[in-house]
């Protein structure tokens, strides 16, 4: 069977209401919510990438036997990304949900965190506010288009990044596109092809 899981962003922790209401949204689907190590050490600054995709990774490993759809919010979100659109070791998923990406840094639109979409051969869903700092509509909609995989948005209108009081709209939109991924027959690998890592 299918696992699904779920990194937070940078301030909060796998508890973050709408990270639980969309596993049990998902039921009786497998979920798994993970912290990063600074959030676990409680510590605020989050650990260099490298840490968190090590993090991503082996949270990863024992899940991907049944297939493995993987994503988060903002920060989690993104690693989870870089891990599956890795240039040297991409790792194995059936999809990434890609809950408030953040594609630059408020108020630095060329700060953009682009450089491995092109590398998404896997079915994507971003689910963002319409007036989200951290990247508009217009955005994120023109570099979505360079993900070869297939790109599925949701906007919410008038949410910010914060996405504020709207947990369980987000858990049933991305409850209601992973059960539909889950149940697509999984692709075979290529004779002769090395498994992702």
């Amino acid at each position: 069977m299918t696992s699904l899981l779920l990194f937070p962003g940078a301030g909060s922790s796998s508890s973050h209401p709408s990270l639980v209401a969309l596993g049990q949204a998902v039921a009786p689907m497998r979920c798994v919510r993970r912290d990063f190590p600074y959030r676990l050490a409680g510590r605020r600054a989050p650990d260099r990438p490298p840490v968190l995709l090590q993090t991503v990774r082996e949270a990863a490993a024992p899940l991907r036997r049944g297939g493995l759809i993987l994503g988060g919010r903002s920060m989690g979100g993104r690693i989870c990304s870089l891990a599956v659109g890795d240039a040297e070791a991409p790792l194995a998923a059936e999809g990434l949900v890609l809950i408030c990406y953040p594609l630059h840094p408020p108020g630095k639109p060329e700060t953009l965190r682009v450089e491995h979409f092109p590398r998404l051969h896997v079915p994507c869903l971003f689910i963002s506010g319409t007036r989200d700092a951290f990247g508009t509509p217009d955005e994120l909609t023109r570099w979505t288009a360079t993900i070869p995989g297939p790109v599925t948005h949701e906007w919410l209108d008038g949410k910010t990044h914060e996405l504020r009081g709207a947990d369980q709209k987000v858990a049933e939109l991305a409850a209601a596109w992973i059960t539909k991924l889950a149940a697509r027959p999984r692709r075979p690998r290529p004779p002769g092809s090395a498994p992702p890592a």
